[in-house]
């Protein structure tokens, strides 16, 4: 059986840190200011549609600032850090508008902004802000991927997991945060970006004793079981 908690958004401890996993899939730490987003994917349906497949309404870049700016204007965090897979390729940054790029330039203003790299992004997407390959403030370490032996405090996005578990309403399948003492996966924020199972075996193999997983929505929602046990 499952066992849920829902909150509107969750505090939970981890290397000794007060973390908040938001219901907009954002990871907040209060105590150092720093906001952290997954997988922004800007430029997601013009990407899909010069490369021919499947054609989308093109406002996922605005919708997925739009979220993020009530995050901003609600946290006020002295740091923004973006966990790579920003842009959906170099052409994509290279073609975001003159509202995007007026938005994501009030939004750094007064603030450090920090890019990581990830298998999508330029090295450098030329937003201003500070490009590289992993970030590190106090006893976290935030990259794209998870890497195979990470020390304790590690967190990432890359995999944009989801999870599906039984209800007294029926199935629901969210993107969620995967957590345990070591690592934290968060889910996708940008539009569009779809997810991997949290029981894939990708997934398994970064948790092999389980995970929490918080599962995103207009809530927020704990599910305390491990990842081998079926859905």
């Amino acid at each position: 059986m499952f066992r849920f908690c829902m909150k509107m958004d969750t505090r939970f401890t981890f290397v000794g840190q007060t973390l908040t996993a938001r219901p907009s899939g954002a990871l907040w730490w209060a105590a150092a200011g720093v906001l952290a987003v997954a997988d922004l994917h800007f430029g997601r349906s013009e990407r899909l549609a010069r490369r021919g497949g499947t054609l989308l309404p093109p406002y996922d870049t605005a919708e997925t600032l739009a979220r993020l700016t009530r995050e901003v204007r609600a946290l006020a965090p002295r740091t923004i850090v973006c966990l790579g897979d920003s842009f959906d390729d170099l052409a994509a940054a290279n073609g975001l508008d003159a509202a995007a790029r007026a938005t994501v330039s009030d939004l750094a203003a007064g603030r450090r902004w920090i890019w990581v790299a990830g298998n999508h992004d330029p090295a450098d997407p030329g937003f201003g802000g500070e490009a590289v390959e992993t970030f590190h403030a106090g006893p976290l370490c935030f990259r794209h991927i998870a890497a195979r032996q990470p020390a304790a405090g590690e967190v990432s996005g890359h995999y944009h997991p989801k999870l599906g578990v039984p209800t007294r309403a029926g199935h629901i399948r969210r993107p969620c945060f995967l957590w345990d003492g070591q690592r934290i996966v968060l889910p996708a924020f940008g539009t569009y970006t779809g997810g991997l199972s949290a029981r894939d075996p990708a997934l398994r193999a970064l948790f092999p004793d389980g995970a929490e997983a918080i599962l995103t929505g207009r809530r927020t929602v704990s599910v305390p079981v491990g990842l081998h046990q079926s859905a």
